[in-house]
């Protein structure tokens, strides 16, 4: 009996251990990675969702769930899914303005090892500028993005303009015409709502009118004479009904629905306006909406300034502590590969620079219906992207410099008076 017991209680034993030790191994089964992205510019969540189907067809080891939100709320969610262990997200969709932050805080992944020299080569360095800090790269290029100055064909006939405005005030004069024509009520819409949208019109304006955010030491120079005119200029079109007062309130989808529907003649907007300007079920101006190269100001014209716009370019990156940082690569690597991006390319182009020449450059063109105007007018704009400043403090200090353009926008504080704070603010944050 007390043999009999033994045997039992080994056998319960025996038992025991393997079931504590099933329990702490993981079975087989599918890596599950968690991406985070926008759902603003670039691809629209049912086509990254249809690449990540896609992938997880080639790659049945390997689950990719997806999670979409407005940008202005990406970087946010990046800092909060960083606090947990393992983080929320194995990658995230990075805009070009926060490398320097997250990098400081120690968010991203290093992936010079990972990059091949296929991608060094034949992707846009500026795509690599993006993501690269000190000879270290953190992350995979992934939307190479300027806005646009877009107009519409139809109102400019009905007004008699031949030929769409090369100056800020030519922009002026035109909208005029076309209000004093009672063929649009405000000509011009803008997304200066209080988020990054005005932040990157102000670029625009402020590089075209011969200005810059920082001097060679790094200290804030926008409040000086050439970003007083910016934003005077910008407040006066409001004033005069010529730029939509609902422009306070607007962001770049507002922007969109507003020129879509045939309700202003000029727009600056990122290149996912023009696509969708060709969809029935979004458009009432189908065929109407056509690119000129971004205006600049009078005065930086005299001054040799050709051209100005904004780089809106961003990347994915893994995240520094993703338990899956090869399952997370081998995603990223198919999300930015050159079939991939050829093949989605109505959307966004390819930050492949080959793909911009020889042949590759003809299948380009005769991958979409609209690739033979977009390719054109992202050829022509992308030379005069400006960047925002590089710098660890950006986000909050952005954050500063929406505040005074939305205050003198409203007439709380004179353009002076609100750029000068922001200046203010921006030293402070330098000297943390």
């Amino acid at each position: 009996m007390r043999t009999m017991n033994k045997i039992l209680m080994g056998m319960l034993t025996v038992i025991l251990v393997l079931s504590v030790v099933g329990c702490g191994t993981k079975t087989s089964g599918p890596v599950t990675i968690h991406i985070l992205t926008m759902d603003q510019a670039g691809l629209k969540p049912p086509e990254i969702d249809q690449i990540a189907k896609d992938f997880e067809a080639l790659n049945p080891d390997i689950k990719v769930v997806m999670e979409y939100l407005g940008y202005d709320y990406v970087h946010d969610k990046i800092v909060t899914g960083m606090a947990a262990k393992p983080p929320a997200y194995d990658a995230a969709m990075i805009d070009v303005i926060w490398p320097d932050e997250f990098i400081k805080a120690g968010y991203l992944l290093d992936v010079s090892s990972r990059v091949t020299a296929d991608m060094k080569t034949n992707m846009f360095p500026a795509a690599w500028n993006g993501v690269t800090r000190n000879g270290k790269i953190y992350g995979m290029p992934w939307l190479m993005d300027v806005k646009y100055f877009m107009y519409n064909k139809d109102i400019l006939q009905k007004a008699g303009i031949s030929a769409p405005p090369t100056t800020w005030e030519e922009l002026v004069d035109q909208a005029n015409i076309i209000k004093q024509k009672n063929l649009a009520e405000f000509p011009i819409i803008w997304s200066w709502n209080q988020k990054e949208g005005v932040v990157c019109d102000f670029t625009v304006l402020l590089f075209g009118n011969g200005g810059a955010f920082l001097d060679a030491n790094g200290k804030p120079v926008f409040n000086n004479d050439k970003g007083v005119q910016v934003l005077t200029w910008m407040k006066q079109t409001i004033d005069d009904g010529l730029s939509d007062p609902s422009s306070i309130s607007s962001d770049e989808n507002a922007v969109e629905a507003d020129f879509l529907a045939g309700k202003s003649a000029f727009a600056v907007n990122w290149l996912f306006q023009y696509s969708d300007s060709n969809d029935a079920t979004k458009s009432q101006i189908i065929g109407q909406a056509a690119f000129a190269p971004m205006p600049v100001f009078a005065a930086g014209a005299a001054a040799g300034i050709k051209g100005s716009s904004v780089d809106g370019s961003s990347s994915f990156a893994v995240m520094a502590t993703t338990p899956y940082p090869d399952q997370t690569w081998k995603f990223l690597t198919y999300l930015a590969s050159n079939a991939v991006q050829t093949k989605y390319s109505v959307e966004m182009l390819p930050v492949w620079q080959n793909d911009f020449q020889g042949d590759a450059l003809t299948t380009l063109l005769a991958a979409t219906p609209t690739n033979p105007v977009t390719v054109p007018a992202f050829l022509g704009q992308f030379p005069y992207a400006n960047e925002r400043p590089t710098v660890s403090y950006y986000n909050e200090g952005s954050a500063a410099l929406q505040l005074a353009i939305q205050e003198a926008l409203t007439g709380v504080k004179s353009p002076q008076q609100a750029l000068d704070e922001a200046a203010a603010t921006w030293v402070t944050l330098a000297g943390k």
